[in-house]
């Protein structure tokens, strides 16, 4: 008598995106996930309003009316809440997401492309003088740790003629002005780069490149690093 085993598939790679406002994160990220499903793997793309979760609609419900409270809410209702709390609320959806939808992902051998990462918050609260530094980094800690992160280095003036207009959280709640919003998100900008020294973090310098070089530099990257050709 034979008994035949089924060896559980090799984990999914988990693959992040990490820069200021307007750094062309989304576009990169949707453009490898497209590029990495032509080329025959499995892959997902996770973004900030990813709530689906295969065969489980109790679930799935339940992690998009977190998703409303935490994105989809009056700025006035944002403001009001306090810098504490949206840490809080921040984690809560994270971790969520990671247990919900990244984990069994991977678990099943896709690759997770996750555009909307926390590392942004992280540089967000680092320079926040209202909540402890070491506090945001406690709340993110858990979250599953990626095989490589794609740093999109690009100075905000250059960031904001891209992008063309901002809201009131993209200039750290600063003013409505051009410079409010340059100034900003140049701080935080810094606390990302030293953030950028980890082993497992990529430095892409996008100034200057157009997207298809950005997603040609990615790319040969993905395969050099993760063996990941597309």
């Amino acid at each position: 008598m034979t008994t035949s085993t089924t060896s559980a598939p090799e984990p999914g790679r988990l693959i992040t995106f990490v820069g200021g406002d307007g750094a062309g994160k989304s576009t990169l990220a949707t453009r490898l996930h497209q590029a990495l499903t032509d080329a025959g793997h499995e892959a997902i793309l996770v973004g900030k309003h990813t709530t689906g979760i295969p065969a489980d609609p109790e679930l799935s419900a339940y992690l998009d009316h977190l998703n409303q409270l935490v994105y989809r809410r009056d700025a006035h209702v944002a403001q009001a809440c306090g810098d504490h709390y949206w840490l809080l609320a921040l984690a809560s959806w994270y971790t969520l997401q990671d247990r919900l939808v990244i984990r069994p992902a991977l678990a099943a051998g896709t690759h997770v492309v996750l555009d909307n990462a926390h590392h942004k918050i992280l540089a967000r609260y680092a320079v926040n003088p209202e909540v402890p530094a070491r506090l945001a980094e406690q709340v993110f800690a858990h979250l599953t740790e990626p095989d490589l992160v794609f740093f999109l280095n690009i100075g905000a003036r250059e960031a904001l003629a891209r992008k063309g207009s901002f809201t009131s959280l993209e200039t750290g709640h600063s003013g409505d002005g051009d410079e409010d919003f340059i100034r900003y998100q140049d701080t935080v900008l810094n606390q990302m780069r030293e953030q950028a020294s980890c082993s497992n973090w990529l430095w892409l310098d996008v100034a200057g490149l157009d997207r298809d070089e950005v997603f040609k530099t990615a790319a040969g990257n993905l395969a050099d690093r993760l063996n990941l050709t597309v």
